[in-house]
């Protein structure tokens, strides 16, 4: 089991890290990554469309990240109900990506961050101490983004059990709110 390696930052369940943490109302930092079929995605055009549900995970390869692919991707249609795009962000690469969604039916679009700029933008990277070695890591997280490209949601301790209902959850009272006061202010026009 590795440990994390020593250096001053701020701790998040359990996990130290250097960079700074973002927070609801903060401006969702902007960035292109290629996807498994090696088209960029933009964040900055894909918030103009939908609301963004960002999630950073550490490696296709792990049970845990598949289990949550999969809860993401069974939900699909239920995100796209409330207007959500979900993006995965991994270190992994484009053709890991493409192998990782087709052999599991995963539906979420699939991006690579291969040297972790993405990652510390948001603040998930993590170096870990495994065998006396240094290797980069993610902290699993997600970020929901509105279409003004701020951060509606920030979650640096996502637990796997109730994730994805917890944030569908969250996604429906947004929209109601949304639509609330589209139609209260209708009402007063």
């Amino acid at each position: 089991m590795g440990q994390l390696a020593s250096w001053s930052g701020e701790m998040v369940g359990g996990c130290r890290r250097a960079e700074s943490l973002l927070a609801p109302g903060n401006t969702a930092p902007v960035f292109c990554l290629p996807d498994a079929d090696m088209g960029i995605f933009d964040l900055s055009e894909a918030v103009q469309r939908k609301t963004v549900v960002l999630h950073f995970y550490p490696r296709d390869v792990m049970p845990s990240s598949l289990k949550q692919a999969i809860a993401f991707s069974e939900h699909d249609a239920d995100f796209a109900r409330c207007g959500a795009l979900v993006v995965g962000v991994s270190l992994d690469e484009c053709l890991t990506h493409a192998d990782f969604r087709d052999e599991n039916g995963i539906a979420m679009e699939l991006l690579s961050d291969p040297e972790g700029e993405v990652c510390r933008l948001y603040g998930v990277w993590q170096d870990r101490l495994v065998d006396g070695v240094v290797r980069p890591a993610v902290h699993r997280s997600t970020f929901v983004i509105g279409s003004d490209g701020v951060l509606l949601h920030a979650d640096y301790n996502v637990d796997l059990r109730d994730h994805t209902e917890k944030l569908l959850e969250l996604l429906k009272t947004l929209n109601r709110r949304k639509n609330g006061n589209h139609q209260e202010h209708r009402r007063h026009a």
